[in-house]
């Protein structure tokens, strides 16, 4: 649907769910140039939605529309519940087909969104582990598995996690499973709250996170993926042994440096860092909409804290690469450095 705020006066339509299980009607785009005769009821409206709604212009946007929609693209620059394109109608376009594809996904990620921003971070993972777990059972998810295919078979090589050094009040981490571009699976999740629990157990430990080779983290195992018995043992996997929620308690005192192409957990993770640096060449990308699924390592309470759910539902939903200047202005990262892998 594209319309204006004035058509979402009386509300916004919800999705449609047809007998045989297709959704439609999973966003909404509406032109904030129009201009509307009741902006605090269309408001009003707003916060009520089941469905996304992504607002366009070519005007300074209005921080209180900005606030409530679920995104809004310009050409300009704006609030932090904007992002700057080079074509609104490029975007508009990347945001909807992206919509279209997983609309199950996509809706659940929106809502998630809404709701991390706003929870403490133990709570907020909570409730990411719960969405996530939902999507596992989702036809979406199922669609990509049968597209990726069998799992590889482990290499023999593959036993390498983690380097872990501690010199006086520093505890230095670097994932070193570079045969497999430091991906993250059950083991290394392991061993990575297994380390970080040095730091729990002493206060006084800061923690340097960093990673070996020629990336930070490529992101979850995609080999993994489907290996859960169930959604609901899947969410307490999720809530029990997770390097997020230890991360998120000791955020003041890490720091990650991070560099190459980061994707998923690899972007995820090290937002939690009070302190992130990244290499000049670094980029970002969250592509788990495209599996059926979501940011699921973390990533919509430490990013939402960084730079808004509505720049973390544009990752989310478009899968693009962030490249590390726009990660800086945008508050990802706090400065760029030459890192080695």
């Amino acid at each position: 649907m594209t319309g204006s705020l004035q058509d979402l006066v009386v509300g916004v339509p919800a999705p449609r769910v047809t007998s045989a299980g297709e959704v439609s009607g999973a966003v909404h785009v509406v032109d904030l140039d129009v201009p509307v005769d009741d902006l605090d009821a269309a408001l009003v409206a707003l916060q009520a939605r089941a469905a996304i709604v992504v607002g366009t212009t070519r005007r300074e946007v209005d921080p209180r529309v900005a606030d409530v929609l679920d995104l809004v693209l310009t050409e300009l620059p704006g609030p932090r519940g904007s992002v700057r394109v080079g074509s609104v109608e490029q975007a508009v376009a990347a945001v909807t087909t992206a919509v279209r594809a997983c609309p199950r996904a996509s809706l659940v990620l929106a809502a998630l969104l809404r709701q991390t921003a706003l929870l403490p971070v133990a709570e907020a993972l909570a409730a990411e582990a719960s969405a996530y777990s939902t999507l596992l059972a989702g036809p979406e998810f199922a669609w990509w598995l049968r597209d990726r295919g069998p799992a590889r078979a482990p290499r023999d090589d593959d036993d390498q996690r983690l380097d872990v050094e501690r010199d006086g009040d520093v505890l230095r981490i670097r994932l070193s499973r570079v045969v497999r571009r430091n991906a993250f699976d059950a083991a290394m999740r392991v061993a990575l709250s297994e380390a970080l629990e040095v730091a729990v157990l002493d206060p006084a430990v800061r923690i340097e996170l960093s990673g070996a080779g020629p990336v930070f983290s490529a992101g979850g195992d995609l080999d993994e993926f489907g290996s859960a018995a169930d959604p609901a043992t899947a969410w307490v996997v999720r809530t029990g042994d997770s390097p997020a929620h230890t991360l998120g308690r000791l955020s003041s005192r890490t720091e990650a440096r991070v560099h190459g192409a980061c994707a998923g957990a690899g972007v995820e993770l090290p937002a939690f860092a009070s302190r992130v640096v990244a290499d000049p060449g670094t980029t970002f990308r969250l592509p788990e909409l495209a599996m059926g699924l979501l940011p699921g390592a973390g990533g919509t309470v430490s990013l939402t804290r960084r730079i808004g759910r509505w720049r973390t539902l544009w990752l989310g939903l478009t899968g693009v690469a962030l490249d590390a200047p726009t990660a800086l202005e945008w508050g990802l990262v706090d400065a760029l450095e030459d890192v080695r892998g």
